[in-house]
């Protein structure tokens, strides 16, 4: 089989205008960037706003591994499908970050035939979105400072600036700073930081916004700072809110691409799901459910991670429910979670197997009794699968109650998908939908964080460091307890340790500092070790991307 690299090279695209016309958006709605992407103009996504909704597939996975598990080729390639069965469908993802790109996981376009396209592109700079957010972002952090600097009428407390720099790279180096040094024109020296751009919070107000207004709002709302008498110090208090929105203007419209066989797709936003809310945006998923009869999107990671946030913290803001759950398995990853090692994953080994089939009861159980949703498993098939194990999971799907369907879209494409598309299209027809989120936002903020923990991580309980209860204090005292909880934590385990595989019980969370993000409208609970600035691995992919003689990107796949 050719690479993802290839594949994509080989492609015919379509204009972008002509898919764009495919789903009624027209030519003059379009901010074009070259032949194959656009940004839809935010006059055309309120222009539809009172179209009747299609119909949403949530596409997540079981708790992710090192053996993969094909979440976006699954979402891909299940778009796909459900095209070429005839039906008007959309897709929609997050843009990929270059710090996984240029670390460990490679680009985050799908892959195989199961891509959405220009695949290099969306992979690199995209349209400057995410640039755009590291801009606007680091351009509050510098007046900021620069207000300190100049006399600090605000009488800001040095120890208790709370925003950050951020910077769209792995850099473990850049974590803890000290910011200011040299001579006194320099600046005044304090302690700070870097997160990598996907966590800043103005990425998760492009993703929460309803429109440009709302977006200006919630700019101007975010916690920056304590004064030295402990008032809280806002966006608005330094009066950069408008600057800012006239950065993140272009960013706020969705981009508009395709699939490799033509599916319109909107790749819009792209906060993580273990350090933030890791889903796309409001505005591109509403919209595409005014143009389309079916679509598809998804969440970071494992149900515990992105599906909950979706469910718990994007719904209350847009109302946007869910009508199925896609759950994404792989036999190998299925492998790891029953205890085999790493380097024997593609052996065929029934009993490890089974054991790690205790994984994907627990994301079931999350996604149909925690959120009373109808759920589809899809297996996504690699070269090294037998027939035995396919059949396997599937039995076991059956006894679950719960349809199952072997994907093949990476190698075939969207004719890999047919199956697992007849199967959700089966499950929108006859299942009873009954969702709801798992908390009451007006419940205690321990509450809401106990029942995350207990019930969809499957924690016995949690408990908090002193810094975190002191967190919990001031958040209270600013009346911001009120908010949905959006938990940090390890993507690698349903616990907050990732060296706990499978379906692990008889631990605790340990919560470590909460943030307040104010203008987002969450508050980011710390659990265990989870860094807001990931780091690169011993072989960064970095080492392995280049350009060839003719200017062709190579080493991205």
């Amino acid at each position: 089989m050719l690479s993802d690299i290839e594949i994509a090279r080989q492609a015919k695209l379509k204009p972008i205008v002509e898919v764009a016309s495919s789903i009624g958006i027209p030519e003059s709605e379009l901010d074009l960037y070259g032949k194959y992407k656009a940004k839809v103009s935010l006059d055309f996504c309120q222009k539809v706003r009172q179209r009747p909704d299609g119909k949403l597939i949530f596409v997540t996975a079981i708790t992710p591994t090192p053996a993969g598990e094909g979440k976006t080729c699954t979402s891909v390639g299940l778009t796909q499908a459900l095209g070429r069965l005839g039906h008007k469908v959309m897709l929609c993802l997050r843009e990929p970050s270059m710090g996984p790109t240029f670390g460990i996981k490679g680009g985050a376009a799908g892959g195989g035939y199961a891509q959405v396209m220009p695949m290099e592109e969306i992979n690199l700079h995209f349209t400057g979105d995410i640039h755009a957010v590291t801009a606007a972002h680091n351009l509050l952090a510098a007046v900021l400072d620069n207000h300190i600097y100049s006399g600090n009428r605000l009488q800001i407390d040095l120890k208790r600036v709370l925003w950050r720099r951020v910077l769209d790279i792995n850099d473990r180096q850049l974590r803890n700073i000290i910011c200011g040094l040299g001579s006194k024109a320099d600046g005044v020296p304090r302690e700070t930081g870097f997160d990598i751009t996907v966590a800043s919070e103005i990425m998760a107000i492009l993703c929460l916004a309803e429109d440009l207004k709302d977006f200006k709002r919630r700019v101007e709302q975010m916690l920056v700072a304590y004064t030295q008498d402990g008032r809280p110090v806002f966006a608005r208090d330094l009066r950069v809110a408008g600057s800012i929105a006239v950065i993140m203007k272009d960013a706020l419209k969705p981009n508009l691409v395709q699939t490799l066989e033509g599916q319109p797709a909107f790749v819009h936003g792209g906060p993580f799901a273990n350090i933030a809310h890791g889903n796309n945006s409001i505005i591109a998923t509403r919209t595409a459910l005014k143009l389309a009869d079916y679509v598809v999107t998804e969440g970071g990671f494992g149900s515990d991670l992105g599906a909950e946030k979706f469910f718990d913290i994007v719904h209350g803001y847009s109302g946007l429910k869910p009508d199925v759950a896609v759950l994404v398995a792989s036999i190998r990853a299925l492998n790891l979670h029953g205890g085999v090692p790493l380097s024997e994953i593609s052996r065929t080994n029934l009993p490890a197997l089974k054991k790690g089939l205790a994984n994907l009861d627990w994301h079931i159980h999350n996604l149909r009794d925690n959120f009373g949703l109808p759920v589809v498993v899809a297996i996504n098939r690699f070269p090294t699968d037998d027939e035995e194990e396919l059949e396997l999971v599937r039995r076991h799907c059956e006894e679950q109650g719960v349809p199952a369907a072997v994907s093949e879209v990476v190698a075939r494409g969207g004719a890999g998908g047919e199956e697992l598309a007849e199967k959700v299209l089966q499950v929108l027809e006859k299942a009873a939908n009954s969702f709801a989120p798992l908390y009451d936002w007006q419940a205690p903020l321990k509450e809401k964080i106990e029942r995350v923990a207990q019930r969809v991580y499957g924690a016995e309980g949690v408990l908090y460091t002193d810094q975190a209860e002191s967190d919990l204090q001031k958040i209270q005292e600013l009346g911001l307890d009120r908010l949905p909880v959006c938990i940090a934590k390890t993507q690698k385990s349903l616990s907050d340790n990732p060296e706990l595989l499978g379906a692990p019980r008889g631990w605790t969370l340990t919560v470590r500092e909460l943030r307040v993000a104010a203008g987002a409208g969450f508050v980011v609970v710390l659990a265990g070790k989870i860094m807001t600035m990931p780091g690169l691995p011993v072989v960064p992919a970095a080492e392995k991307i280049d350009l060839d003689d003719l200017g062709n990107v190579v080493g991205l796949f």
